[in-house]
C-alpha cells in the first residue's frame, strides 16, 4: 500500500456514509456514425454516469469549454450533474439535429439508437442519486467530471463489474434489491472518489485535507458532527497530531486554521439547508453548532454578505425558474424524501477551495 492509499484508508471509510447513492439505469445506447445526446443539468442531487462498452465518443461539458474523448472500457461520472453533450467522435461540434435517433423500451430499459446495423459506439447511461445531497459538502469539492480510463487498470475493470452487477440486480426484481443495489452503487462511487483523490496528490482545500492522513481525520470528525463544540485540542486528538502540527497542515492545504475551516463548513451547510428545506432558522443554527439564532444570523451575514432569510428567498426564486430535466427514470431504486424542495446548488466557492 503506497503512502497516498494509506492516507485515504481511514478518511474514505469515515466518509462512506456521506457518499451513499441509489442507482438509476437510464438507457442503453447503440449509435452509428453521426449522433448527439444533450443531457440537461441535474438538480445537484444526482451524478450522471456513462460507461462506454464499445467504440469511442466525446463528452462536451457545456458552458465549461471542455471536451473529453472516451473509448471502450472508460467510465465517466459527473458528480455535480453538469449539463453535457455526448456525441459521436466525427460529429462537428455544434452540429444541428435531426440525427434520426429512435428510442424504444426493452425490458423496462430505454434503448436509444440511430442504426439498424452493427453500432460503432455503445454506452450504458444512468444516474447515481445521492441520499444526502442537500447537505453533502464533499460533493462540491469534486470536479465537474471524473473519467476512469482503461489505463487505470484494475480500478476501471472493477467499476465495470460493479455496474454490471447493479444492472443485473435491478432487473432481477428479487427481494432485497433496494439494499443490495444501493450498497453496490455506493461502493462504486467511493471507488470513483478514491481514484480521483489518488490522482490529486497535491490538491488544496477540502480534497487536499481529505487526502492527508492526519488532517483528513480531523475533517471527517467535523463532517460527522458539525454541531459539536469542537476545540483545537479535540480536533488534534482526533488527528493524532499536536495542535501546532494540525494548524500547519490546515494552513498549508486550506490556507486557514482548523477552527476557521470548521466555521466555513458550518456556514456552507447552513446555506444549503436554507436552500433545500423549510427548517426554522433556530433549528438550522442548532444543527450546525450555534447557540442562538442571532449569533448564527450575524455569522451568516458576515460570511456571505446577506442575511439567512434572503438566502432562502433567492433559492426559492431560482427553483421556480429552473427548467425540468429532459430525462426521466426508467428503472430507479426509490430514494427517501429529504424534505422541502431542491434547487440547483451553486458549487461552494468560498474561502475554502472546494474543487477545480
Amino acid at each position: 500500500m503506497d503512502m497516498i492509499a494509506g492516507n485515504l484508508f481511514d478518511t474514505l471509510s469515515g466518509l462512506a456514509p456521506l457518499l451513499r447513492v441509489r442507482p438509476e439505469l437510464h438507457s442503453l445506447c447503440r449509435f452509428g456514425a453521426h449522433w448527439k445526446c444533450d443531457h440537461e443539468a441535474e438538480s445537484g442531487a444526482s451524478a450522471p454516469f456513462h460507461i462506454v462498452t464499445n467504440g469511442t465518443c466525446v463528452i462536451e461539458l457545456v458552458g465549461l469549454g471542455r471536451s473529453i474523448q472516451v473509448s471502450a472500457g472508460d467510465v465517466v461520472v459527473l458528480p455535480r450533474g453538469a449539463r453535457h453533450i455526448v456525441r459521436g467522435p466525427t460529429l462537428i461540434p455544434g452540429a444541428a439535429p435531426p440525427f434520426s435517433l429512435e428510442a424504444r423500451r426493452d425490458n423496462d430499459t430505454m434503448m436509444n439508437s440511430n442504426t439498424a446495423s452493427q453500432p460503432q459506439t455503445e454506452l450504458v447511461c444512468g444516474r447515481l442519486n445521492f441520499e444526502q445531497a442537500h447537505q453533502n459538502l464533499v460533493l462540491s469539492a469534486l470536479p465537474d467530471v471524473i473519467v476512469i480510463t482503461t489505463s487505470d487498470g484494475p480500478d476501471a475493470a472493477r467499476m465495470r463489474r460493479l455496474i454490471a452487477a447493479i444492472k443485473d440486480e435491478i432487473e432481477s426484481a428479487r427481494a432485497g434489491v433496494s439494499a443490495i443495489a444501493t450498497d453496490l452503487a455506493s461502493a462504486l462511487f467511493v471507488m470513483v472518489v478514491r481514484v480521483h483523490l489518488e490522482r490529486e496528490r497535491a490538491g488544496n482545500g477540502l480534497l487536499g485535507l481529505l487526502a492527508h492522513r492526519q488532517a483528513g481525520r480531523a475533517v471527517v470528525a467535523m463532517l460527522e458532527d458539525l454541531s459539536r463544540p469542537w476545540t483545537l485540542d479535540a480536533l488534534a486528538a482526533r488527528a493524532s497530531a499536536s495542535r501546532a502540527s494540525l494548524v500547519r497542515m490546515f494552513q498549508k492545504l486550506a490556507h486557514m486554521p482548523p477552527l476557521e475551516f470548521l466555521s466555513e463548513l458550518r456556514l456552507e451547510l447552513a446555506r444549503r439547508k436554507l436552500a433545500t428545506s423549510s427548517l426554522p432558522l433556530g433549528e438550522i443554527a442548532a444543527e450546525i453548532g450555534y447557540q442562538s439564532e442571532s449569533a448564527f444570523s450575524r455569522a451568516f451575514r458576515r460570511r456571505f454578505g446577506f442575511p439567512p432569510g434572503e438566502a432562502r428567498t433567492s433559492a426559492a426564486e431560482l427553483s421556480n425558474r429552473a427548467p425540468a430535466s429532459t430525462h426521466r427514470a426508467n428503472r430507479i431504486i426509490p430514494r427517501p424524501r429529504l424534505g422541502g424542495h431542491r434547487t440547483g446548488d451553486t458549487p461552494f466557492r468560498g474561502m475554502v477551495s472546494f474543487g477545480t
